[in-house]
């Protein structure tokens, strides 16, 4: 079993009715949130991309996630958004001081490379992401990281709403992505396929700057 830290490990002795053989922890959203509190984000470094080399081809994760093969197409892609050179930002998912996913955002609007020509709102935001560890899926962790991130991005007055494009075939995000509140727009297509587009909009009744 993978060690997840005190946070996990303390979950299972505050809840014990969640947890399902072989230790799997299987818990309501309410729930998830004081557990998993101690989950972070910080911006993607240099110093990272090692790391995020050795976690693409990994089977959950290159399943999804076209990427580059070697370190040097990692940094050609990544090290301009580490250093700050993109509109992109990038992010690596902390809980307990670990490391457990990537996540990153950008602006749709003029995405270039043929992605959402027909986009006119400048406030409109996109994310990918991923969890590194093959055991720590179907555990709620990726519903959770993805509901603290959009949290987070609407935090800017100026982000009118969150969008997402899995594939239909990927059932696991798709589910994830409902349970961290999008919702299914429908299928479109994309220059790497189809793709289900899914939305997020605002909830706290705040309004955008755009408004």
């Amino acid at each position: 079993m993978l060690a997840y830290g005190s946070t996990y490990y303390e979950a299972m002795a505050k809840y014990p009715d969640c947890v399902k053989p072989g230790g799997r922890l299987k818990i309501d959203s309410a729930k998830q949130s004081a557990i998993f509190q101690a989950s972070a984000f910080r911006s993607l470094t240099r110093e990272d991309l090692p790391m995020l080399h050795a976690w693409i081809p990994r089977p959950q994760v290159a399943k999804w996630w076209p990427a580059p093969a070697t370190l040097a197409d990692i940094e050609d892609e990544y090290l301009p958004v580490a250093m700050n050179q993109s509109s992109t930002r990038a992010y690596i998912a902390m809980l307990d001081d670990q490391p457990v996913g990537f996540i990153q955002s950008y602006v749709v609007m003029g995405s270039g490379d043929g992605w959402w020509e027909d986009e006119t709102d400048p406030g409109v935001r996109g994310i990918d992401q991923f969890l590194a560890n093959a055991g720590q899926l179907g555990r709620g962790l990726g519903s959770t990281m993805v509901r603290a991130f959009v949290k987070r991005l609407f935090q800017d007055p100026a982000v009118t709403r969150v969008e997402t494009d899995p594939s239909p075939d990927n059932e696991r995000a798709i589910r994830s992505y409902r349970r961290a509140g999008f919702v299914v727009q429908g299928e479109v297509a994309t220059p790497d396929g189809p793709a289900l587009l899914m939305v997020h909009y605002r909830t706290d009744g705040t309004l955008s700057a755009m408004v």
